[in-house]
């Protein structure tokens, strides 16, 4: 059976299997359960092209049928989309859809992500989670002290003056109370624990990765965003220009032009929300601090200031930053900070 072209819908469990020859026509149509994938791509078939939507465990996917000698690429799902027929919205029918995006010669695909890299955003994944959950300990934190007439301000640091408050004998509140906060209190001191031991362990990699390395020379980059762009980015030249990864990033402004006229909005938020978000934080601690600015050129940074606000600048510089980025990460070069005039 000649099969030049796979598409590979995966789940779970069951797997939906759909193959087409170098004419198109279809010669395999497949439900399988997920101890036979394996086994399938390795007896059944010769090397040929093979395309999965990228999700959390297409890597893993990739990596497992590429040992076996296929060429396999990974495809967004948005861009999966427009290849879907109408009113067949199923397993199988998403498998064709695949297999028909897969050969696409404009297709831009997703880098497979090596063991080592999927280990290093997973550090980031779960700060996050912890970090958010902390949020949301030190919030309810204020709020029940708010229910007796305890208030404070926002801020890490005023939540901590409660902590300190609880311990006081003299706290008019109820026992029950006091237990409620008091194990609140020993949740929020293990998330801080938590929290610092994966920052040490970020940074202990950006010392010894040398792409992190690289990266932390840039103004606003530090040990969390550097690490993130290096897992995420294993391939920099898949992007021909700097706008090209600040685009996908989603931080150029979205077109609606016609006509010859250009007609440009908002950022879209359609990218890769964790490093747009890493990178913005850079962006507003350089407009903020100028002592940073003048590390990237400060004198456009204030002319922008003069006529936009705080944010949109941080997001024009952001934007600077990811070009930067590309352009180091494909060079090899370190920053090299902007000269005063």
């Amino acid at each position: 059976m000649e099969v030049a072209t796979i598409g590979v819908d995966i789940s779970k469990h069951v797997f939906h299997i759909h193959g087409v020859d170098s004419k198109g026509q279809v010669t395999n149509r497949q439900r399988l359960r997920r101890g036979e994938i394996i086994s399938f791509f390795f007896s059944s078939l010769a090397p040929c092209l093979v395309g999965i939507e990228a999700c959390a465990t297409a890597h893993h996917w990739a990596r497992e049928i590429r040992r076996l000698g296929h060429d396999v690429r990974l495809i967004p799902p948005a861009y999966v989309k427009p290849y879907l027929r109408r009113g067949a919205k199923n397993d199988a029918a998403d498998a064709a859809a695949i297999c028909e995006a897969v050969t696409r010669p404009n297709m831009r695909f997703v880098p497979i992500k090596s063991v080592e890299n999927q280990g290093f955003l997973m550090l980031h994944r779960a700060r996050g989670l912890l970090v958010r959950q902390r949020t949301m300990t030190a919030c309810a934190i204020r709020a029940h002290f708010a229910e007796f007439g305890i208030i404070v301000g926002q801020g890490r640091q005023r939540v901590d003056g409660l902590v300190d408050l609880l311990v006081d004998e003299g706290l008019a509140i109820p026992a029950n109370a006091h237990m409620a906060l008091a194990v609140l209190v020993n949740q929020l001191k293990e998330l801080d624990r938590q929290v610092d031991a994966i920052e040490r362990e970020l940074a202990h990699i950006q010392r010894v990765n040398p792409m992190a390395k690289l990266l932390s020379s840039i103004p606003g980059v530090g040990p969390i965003t550097a690490t993130a762009l290096a897992a995420t980015v294993p391939d920099p030249t898949m992007f021909r220009y700097g706008r090209e990864f600040a685009a996908w990033l989603d931080l150029t402004p979205k077109q609606n032009s016609t006509g010859a006229k250009e007609r440009l909005g908002r950022i879209t938020k359609q990218g890769d929300s964790y490093l747009r978000h890493l990178l913005v934080i850079g962006a507003r601690n350089i407009v903020r601090y100028p002592k940073a600015r003048s590390r990237v050129g400060g004198g456009w940074i204030e002319a922008l200031l003069e006529r936009r606000r705080p944010m949109v600048v941080a997001i024009a510089v952001a934007n600077k930053l990811a070009r930067i980025v590309w352009a180091m990460m494909t060079t090899g070069e370190f920053y090299r900070p902007k000269l005063a005039a």
